[in-house]
């Protein structure tokens, strides 16, 4: 009990207020923990191209909606989930401390609403939907706009074997009652969603009957089963009825459990009005409850990422790289106003969020970019290359410079225009002692440079240089002294000793 406090306490802290003069609430199902997934993370924490999915969740239900408004329902692992988040305006978190279903978190989340008047929309989200993106949200908000109705559900059509098909089926009413007669008007309208679990519970010999608008209609349970349509568990509802029947829901089911998806039903029998919306693009809706699934997601991300690059940028290898969104969408940008580019993206690349490219910049075979590393024009990186910052610093590498195979350049660094730094080089600039590297500069050897400042045109190589002013110092002949095999003083001599024996 003590326990639950501190996590209530801590969600508190990380929580802003929801603003109520929005038209839209999103509320995103984040609770459970994925047993399928088989791992101490959280699966909501399970990256989907380089974004933990309930982080793409969020982003997409803000951007979509254009409300900041979001309630996170967490509960296993609630903290980790919540801090991944982080705190934001109009961000509020709720804890779920037993997990009774996709109805029972609803409820909870609604806890967060300071005001039972509110007369907006509830838009609900699952936290494992790491496909989701603002144009699918965008669409499914203008349906439900468009087309008034008291809840509406978001579905997609499964192409695969229905053997394979776990999702909940959407239930629409046949051509003809159990009576035989034409179904009319109310042909194709939403019954109910009926489970998976709930179906194969059924006998095969015993048909469903379920009833809608005053007339009982049967399906079998392969009719069921082999239904396409299926539930992508998003949904809209309007506040008042969602308020008002959420209360009602029973755990009449296999599971035992509250679902979301019985409120069609009882939207139905109480004169309420429910629709579906398919979505455009079925991958974006796609969730996941174990690695093989995650790893599908993940090809279906590079495969866009590809799409919206290959004819901007050249891409070895569309099997195996990493770009990160914001910088496919710089890339974008570029093409429009500085075109052409010519960058070229090597077998196993990793660029992170926070790069930034330029033309002519050739970043070879599982290169490592990550940080606030701004790369100048015509700038090449070669193979098994590291470069990163923390998240306060900044590395710039000007252009026409040339980093070489398996070098590690990181932190508060700058490298001049037309540098080479050759293999075997690790350089490090700190907070307190920046690397600075002017135009024209040759490191080369096994060197290591550390907090230095260097002048133009130095050539250094095998030295050690750690907190050092390397002066530009021209000799006689005209010629640029060069600096090599700088190694400092042992320390720690007292420390060693020999194994040898002696005689």
């Amino acid at each position: 009990m003590e326990r639950i406090r501190e996590i209530q306490t801590q969600l508190k802290e990380l929580s802003s207020p929801i603003d109520e003069q929005q038209p839209a609430v999103a509320m995103i199902l984040a609770a459970g923990h994925g047993k399928r997934i088989k791992s101490e993370k959280s699966k909501m924490l399970h990256d989907i191209w380089g974004v933990p999915t309930v982080t793409r969740v969020a982003n997409a239900a803000r951007d979509g909606l254009g409300a900041s408004n979001l309630i996170l329902v967490v509960g296993i692992k609630a903290l980790e989930v919540a801090q991944a988040l982080g705190k934001a305006e109009g961000r509020m978190f709720e804890y779920q401390g037993h997990q009774r279903g996709t109805g029972d978190a609803v409820r909870v989340g609604l806890q967060a609403l300071p005001s039972p008047n509110y007369h907006g929309a509830i838009y609900v989200f699952p936290g494992d939907m790491g496909l989701l993106n603002r144009e699918a949200v965008q669409d499914f908000r203008k349906d439900f706009e468009k087309n008034p109705c008291d809840m509406i559900v978001l579905t997609a059509d499964y192409h695969g074997d229905p053997a394979e098909n776990y999702y909940g089926r959407i239930l629409r009413v046949p051509a003809r009652d159990v009576d035989g007669k034409p179904s009319g008007e109310d042909h194709g309208k939403v019954i109910e969603i009926r489970e998976h679990r709930d179906i194969l519970a059924m006998s095969p010999e015993q048909p469903y009957r379920v009833e809608y608008n005053h007339r009982v209609y049967s399906l079998t349970q392969e009719e069921l089963l082999n239904l396409p349509e299926f539930n992508t568990g998003v949904y809209a509802f309007k506040a008042q009825p969602l308020r008002r029947y959420i209360e009602t829901l029973q755990t009449n089911n296999a599971q035992g459990e509250l679902y979301v998806t019985d409120l069609i039903s009882i939207f139905n029998k109480n004169g309420l009005t429910v629709r579906a919306s398919r979505a455009k693009d079925p991958s974006t809706v796609l969730g996941f409850n174990n690695k093989s699934v995650l790893k599908e997601m993940e090809k279906i991300a590079r495969d866009k990422a590809y799409e919206r690059l290959k004819d901007i940028v050249l891409i070895n290898n569309k099997d195996d790289f990493f770009i990160a969104d914001e910088v496919i969408e710089q890339i974008i940008e570029m093409d429009k106003t500085s075109a052409p580019l010519d960058i070229e993206i090597g077998k196993g690349v990793h660029i992170g969020p926070s790069v930034r490219l330029n033309k002519g910049v050739i970043i070879k075979n599982r290169a490592r970019l990550e940080g606030n590393v701004v790369l100048g024009e015509n700038v090449k990186i070669h193979e098994n290359v590291s470069i990163s910052t923390y998240a306060h610093q900044t590395l710039t590498i000007g252009r026409n410079s040339e980093i070489l195979q398996g070098d590690i350049v990181k932190g508060n660094l700058t490298i001049g225009e037309n540098c080479r730094i050759e293999s075997s080089v690790n350089m490090t600039g700190a907070d307190e002692y920046p690397t600075r590297i002017g135009n024209h500069v040759l490191i080369k050897g096994t060197s290591y440079i550390y907090g230095t400042i260097i002048d133009d045109g130095v050539w250094v190589e095998h030295s050690v240089l750690k907190c050092k002013y390397v002066e530009r110092s021209v000799r006689n002949d005209g010629t640029i002294q060069p600096i090599k095999y700088v190694i400092p003083l042992p320390e720690g001599l007292d420390s060693l000793h020999s194994l040898e024996k002696r005689s």
